[in-house]
């Protein structure tokens, strides 16, 4: 495990629980870019898998995502796109409403599983929130298939919290320990599109969620530097909150951000306890590898940009595309606490 946490960084994060759509709307910032931004969309969020064929199974079957693509890469740009020798990979890509996620299995060089003594407030951890029409239901699928719980059971967040009240919450894992969440917003919460009528038991991507150690830290690289805007803040606490993470005293600074499009990214800094450990060593090809793919419209600029601001480069230069991705050009960064961000030019 000591290995594991000392090495090279560049990872990715669970999550916790108030959720960017619950914002009731953008509030004023304290500072921002003072260029155009530099991401014009959150694309995807992406996850390194141990068994392709197992995972398409469970995010088709038990939560039907739809498979778009599925290819097999092994060439010198994705090597230098993501700091590795040797690489070889599967890469499937999947939609859930107008949401989609990337999966990638590294048949060659094999990584890591994720920390069996993983906690919600450890900084590798990250998740995805997928929004459902009835929690109930949900939750009772979930069941039947035999899911790993992270919660005890669904958690409705309490009223007095104006942000999160009536706010339905699980966290559960796939087949290799990612978390995942289902969570489902009352009346009046959320993006008006999660309310539309529908016949789907799960609706689509709200956000991805990471923990960060300091959230101005992390605003300086994700408001600042990408250029995404601040969509809300709330502080959470309470013994909801706590089953929901699984983390005893958990009281949550949460910061919601937002691009021009796609889902948000979710800020999590744990006031308390502050004893998650940092998300050091992991590589692309670990398990506990997350990524959120951002689009910008010149990869070039946005490397001098990173040069110039000292941002942590994973690719050693920008890497060039072809067919069969749908983007020309990909560069491999991380933010303040190792979390990996794809960003790449279509």
């Amino acid at each position: 495990m000591a290995r594991f946490l000392l090495r090279r960084a560049g990872a990715a994060a669970f999550a916790a629980a108030l959720f960017l759509a619950a914002f009731p709307g953008p509030r004023p910032q304290a500072a921002g870019p003072a260029t155009p931004p530099l991401v014009q969309e959150v694309a995807l969020v992406g996850m390194t898998v141990s068994d392709m064929d197992r995972s398409v199974a469970f995010f088709t079957d038990v939560l039907t995502f739809e498979k778009l693509s599925d290819v097999e890469l092994a060439d010198g740009e994705h090597e230098r796109l993501l700091g590795l020798f040797g690489v070889r990979l599967r890469v499937v890509r999947l939609r859930l409403g107008d949401e989609q996620i990337e999966l990638t299995e590294f048949l060659a060089p094999r990584g890591r599983p994720v920390p069996v003594d993983s906690r919600s407030n450890d900084r590798w951890f990250q998740h995805v929130a997928i929004i459902v029409s009835d929690m109930d239901a949900a939750y009772a699928r979930l069941q039947q298939h035999k899911v790993e719980h992270a919660s005890p059971e669904p958690q409705r967040l309490p009223d007095w919290n104006p942000n999160a009240g009536g706010i339905e919450a699980f966290y559960f894992k796939d087949p290799d320990g990612h978390a995942l969440e289902v969570l489902q917003f009352p009346a009046g919460k959320g993006d008006p599109k999660w309310h539309q009528p529908s016949r789907r038991l799960f609706l689509g991507i709200d956000h991805t969620a990471i923990v960060v150690g300091d959230t101005d830290s992390s605003l300086r690289f994700y408001r600042d530097t990408l250029g995404l805007r601040v969509a809300g803040e709330s502080t959470n606490y309470g013994p909801e909150q706590e089953r929901l993470n699984s983390v005893f005293g958990a009281r949550l600074r949460i910061t919601g951000l937002k691009a021009a499009k796609g889902p948000g990214v979710e800020f999590l800094e744990y006031l308390a306890p502050r004893n998650g450990r940092l998300a050091a060593g992991i590589q692309p090809n670990d398990l506990a590898h997350w990524e959120t793919t951002v689009t910008t419209a010149d990869e070039d600029l946005a490397l001098e940009r990173f040069v110039n601001e000292r941002v942590m480069l994973i690719s050693p230069a920008v890497a060039l595309f072809g067919r069969p991705l749908d983007f020309v050009k990909g560069l491999l960064v991380q933010d303040p606490d190792g979390h990996a961000v794809k960003v790449v030019q279509r």
